[in-house]
């Protein structure tokens, strides 16, 4: 499970628990001018992961880096609906970053509402 923020005009993603272990990160802080949108995805945990390094993958979670056709995805999910993906343009660190939050329809409008004001 993840914690999902804008603080400053930055997107900032916060791994809770044992996940900050299993996905080798404590934080993720993306300007939202990287930021392309953001779309509640019940769906998106069935999809090919790629290639993981670092991180884990057990059935049923995913936690850490992965890479597939060129793209680089920050993954954490461990529900198999309750999921967000967060498309970034690839300037930094990540192209996607793929998260299980509390209320993914509530994320997906705070991201989708502070790019656009």
């Amino acid at each position: 499970m993840n914690t999902v923020t804008i603080e400053g005009g930055r997107l900032v993603v916060s791994p809770r628990g044992l996940d900050k272990l299993w996905s080798f990160t404590r934080r993720l802080d993306v300007p939202l001018s990287q930021v392309k949108g953001a779309t509640a995805d019940s769906g998106v945990r069935r999809e090919p992961k790629g290639i993981r390094a670092p991180g884990l993958s057990i059935p049923g979670k995913y936690a850490g880096t992965f890479h597939r056709d060129g793209e680089k995805t920050f993954w954490n999910v461990s529900d198999p609906v309750r999921n967000v993906v967060i498309e970034l343009d690839g300037t930094g660190k990540y192209d996607r970053l793929v998260l299980t939050v509390d209320d993914p329809g509530g994320i997906e409008n705070t991201i989708n509402a502070a790019m656009t004001s």
